[in-house]
């Protein structure tokens, strides 16, 4: 059964890494990819959050800071070491590399993980801008196979892994929240 499965997610990698691949995909899906070029949005976003966006703002800010660290020392620390999946672009021939191959494991996508993660915290306070959220989350985990550095069960799997992180700290929140009335309803 493993096998069967593994079979499949390989066929899915290649439509995606190479049937998929176009001139388009091979600008778009690294400068996507790369957090370097999303270190400035992030940053702006995050002083917007704590100067900005009032008492609601920060306290937003603080549990995104609070779940990126959890939700990426969970992934890239505990499961991918327990896991120790090796990421497609160190063993499958032919993957069409478009970004650097790294000999970390592959499983899961922490790329998928933190964004998911940030995008359900983000729509819990945020509901007006929630696709656009998940949308960017999505590009951002999808990139991931595009740029042929992980499998997409590795993408999906962190895409789970993130909304189940992003709603344990929501529901934190709320206990928090309706504990001591941080912010009213």
């Amino acid at each position: 059964m493993m096998n069967f499965l593994y079979n499949i997610d390989v066929q899915v990698f290649y439509f995606i890494n190479n049937t998929l691949a176009n001139p388009v995909t091979d600008v778009f899906m690294p400068f996507i990819t790369e957090l370097d070029h999303w270190k400035i949005f992030y940053a702006i976003m995050f002083l917007y959050l704590l100067i900005g966006a009032g008492k609601k703002g920060r306290i937003v800010a603080i549990i995104l800071v609070l779940l990126i660290t959890c939700s990426d020392q969970f992934s890239s620390n505990l499961i991918k070491n327990f896991v120790e999946r090796i990421r497609p672009c160190n063993v499958l021939p032919h993957v069409h590399q478009i970004v650097g191959c790294t000999q970390s494991f592959s499983f899961p996508s922490s790329h998928a993980v933190n964004n998911f993660a940030g995008a359900v915290v983000l729509s819990h306070f945020y509901p007006r801008f929630r696709i656009s959220f998940y949308i960017c989350a999505f590009l951002l985990a999808i990139s991931r196979v595009f740029g042929g550095v992980h499998y997409p069960s590795d993408a999906l799997g962190g895409t789970l892994i993130g909304i189940l992180i992003g709603l344990l700290f929501i529901y934190l929140w709320e206990l928090l929240n309706g504990k001591y009335k941080i912010l009213k309803p």
